[in-house]
């Protein structure tokens, strides 16, 4: 038997809200076509949510030569 213990890990849902001046504010934004309840991941170029496949890209800034 191995006597190991396991690192008790932050709860993921904590990272989606904020409270500002005694409000509860929602950091991510929800899914169009799922609703409320359903974030959209953040990912570096992209929005996608992971339950229907929605996509929303993000805009890149023109670069100038």
């Amino acid at each position: 038997m191995s006597s190991k213990k396991k690192k008790k890990l932050e709860i993921a849902i904590y990272k989606y809200y904020e409270v500002v001046n005694g409000k509860l504010v929602r950091k991510r934004k929800f899914c169009p076509r799922c609703g409320p309840g359903v974030y959209l991941a953040d990912h570096p170029d992209r929005y996608a949510c992971g339950k229907c496949g929605y996509t929303e890209f993000k805009k890149q800034p023109e670069k100038r030569s």
